[in-house]
């Protein structure tokens, strides 16, 4: 029998196909270094975590569920500090995490959330929290594991890709849901891209500290926040969708610079995120975004739609730290070249205002210094924010209209320099047919062609061996820095991205990758680059 910390297995035929179903416990030892494949299905029995020093590897098209409770007899899978999750689907062959009653044939409607926990990944990157490392919110405080924080921003949990995360946040408490997709202090080595988090009562992605970098994800039908961060995050985003329902849903993004013990504690928040795509439900008097707490944040390029009130900042009387001077005073707080659909009535005024604390009454604890809101409106214009029509909705995000006109001017070099606003290319659907929440649309990738230029400011870097069949190894002159490697094809496609390569030497697997001729690029953020080709046989 497989060891997987195994508390039963039930084997069935099904039309002569071997079949199993492997329940996994936990009994303090983790899940242990080992690969979850997609002949299983593999049931979450409780708490299950990938301790300090384990990998778990989980291939294409495999499917995990939840068991159903609440309490400590919720089911989640956790990343615990030192550990690693390595989940690689293909939009051909998504990974899915869901609940035990999930027949994926339709048993479960598509809007049903609560129905088991989710998926936590805890680091070792810097907080802002008083206390580090702080047990993660929606695991009981006896369970040790489920700490995170501390001092190694370039940490990292794992990598995600083409991953679905279906109908969780199952309560633990009275008001203490799981989120769907939880980084708690996950460092810049930490790899997610192409995930859904659909809906989940609580929130969709919510981020604790750390600077994970993130692309392609889509949030759909939460009952609460779309994206919230909080304890001084601080990475990277790009490509994020929103979506919410008629029914669920509180704010598209929910930014907060500090917990309640340590507002004023430093990293102060100031995540990097362009072309979004945020689109919410008219008429159920909902905000698009809030920044408070002394939480700073960017947005460039993006769409916000559908929402009947716009973006606020905080203001606190005598913070010379907070939100609205994160924005006038200290330039962590951008918002650029946006574009704003049916968002509160169109006008500056209403779209970009200054909010301040209720006290228990519900009254402004203080009033907002004259010209403060004037300013914030102001600013609207001058930073190239427009109201127009993206041609956007629920059922289809991707734009019809005129949406182009994004600048790239003074962006990190992570980022995809592309030319239109919001999270897709007109004429694609990078989530279409690999998500629920798009199921029935084609997949068509939003990938560009490129040319790949023959540099080599890197001077001593290989791709070994080659040709290959299933692996390679790159090796290259590290220097100082976040490298990222780039694989296209012979027409000058890229078909796959490696990104948050933080050491000389690392390893990628061929995936999907047909047999063929292959050019690789090599690049930090600084622009020095390599590019070179393999054969995969």
């Amino acid at each position: 029998m497989k060891k997987f910390n195994v508390l039963f297995v039930s084997v069935f035929l099904s039309f002569g196909v071997f079949a199993a179903e492997v329940i996994i416990s936990d009994n303090g030892s983790g899940t242990g270094t080992t690969t979850w494949t997609p002949d299983n299905t593999y049931i979450l029995d409780g708490f299950v975590f990938v301790n300090d020093g384990q990998i778990l590897t989980i291939e294409a098209g495999t499917v995990i569920k939840g068991k159903p409770g609440g309490g400590e007899s919720a089911s989640a899978l956790i990343v615990a500090m030192g550990g690693k999750l390595i989940a690689d689907g293909t939009a051909g062959a998504p990974i899915i995490f869901t609940s035990e009653n999930d027949d994926l044939a339709g048993s479960v409607p598509d809007e049903a959330n609560g129905l088991w926990g989710g998926l936590i990944m805890l680091g070792k990157a810097r907080t802002n929290n008083a206390t580090v490392p702080k047990q993660i919110e929606g695991i009981p405080t006896t369970e040790t594991r489920a700490r995170y924080g501390g001092d190694d921003d370039s940490d990292g949990s794992g990598q995600l890709s083409f991953v679905s995360i279906r109908h969780g946040g199952t309560d633990i408490g009275e008001g203490n849901e799981i989120n769907g997709l939880t980084l708690g202090a996950c460092g810049s080595a930490t790899v997610i891209s192409h995930v859904e988090v659909v809906s989940n009562k609580d929130d969709g992605v919510e981020f604790f500290g750390g600077l994970p970098r993130l692309d392609h994800i889509l949030v759909a039908w939460v009952g609460d926040d779309s994206y919230d961060y909080d304890e001084g995050y601080r990475g990277y985003g790009q490509f994020w969708a929103a979506v919410q329902a008629e029914a669920d849903g509180d704010r598209l993004g929910e930014h907060d610079g500090g917990p309640s013990d340590c507002e004023f504690c430093e990293p102060y928040a100031h995540p990097i995120i362009h072309n979004a795509t945020y689109i919410g439900v008219p008429g159920q008097s909902r905000r698009c975004i809030t920044f408070r707490d002394n939480a700073g944040g960017e947005y460039h390029n993006s769409i916000f739609a559908e929402q009947d009130k716009g973006i606020d900042i905080e203001y606190i009387e005598g913070d010379d730290e907070g939100s609205y001077e994160q924005w006038k005073e200290k330039g962590n707080l951008k918002l650029t070249n946006n574009i704003f659909q049916n968002i509160a009535g169109g006008t500056a005024a209403k779209l970009f205002t200054v909010s301040v604390p209720k006290d228990g009454d519900g009254n402004p604890k203080w009033s907002i210094p004259t010209g403060y809101e004037d300013d914030f409106a102001n600013y609207f214009a001058t930073e190239n924010n427009s109201a127009a029509d993206a041609g956007v909705s629920a059922s289809d995000p991707v734009p019809t209209m005129d949406v182009s006109g994004a600048d790239f001017t003074g962006a990190p070099s992570w980022f995809r320099q592309v030319s239109y606003k919001g999270a897709f290319k007109p004429g694609t659907q990078w989530a279409g047919g690999w998500t629920l929440a798009f199921k029935d649309e084609e997949y068509i990738s939003d990938e560009e062609e490129v040319f790949v230029s023959r540099v080599r400011e890197i001077k001593v870097a290989s791709v070994y061996p080659n040709p290959f069949t299933e692996s390679a190894t790159v090796s290259f002159e590290y220097r100082t820095g976040v490298y990222s490697f780039s694989i296209y094809n012979i027409a000058g496609v890229r078909v796959k991205e490696i990104r948050n390569i933080t050491t000389g030497e690392f390893t990628f697997n061929r995936g999907n990758l047909d047999t063929g001729f292959y050019f690789c690029r090599l690049r930090n953020e600084s622009g020095s680059a390599y590019s070179g080709k393999f054969i995969i046989r």
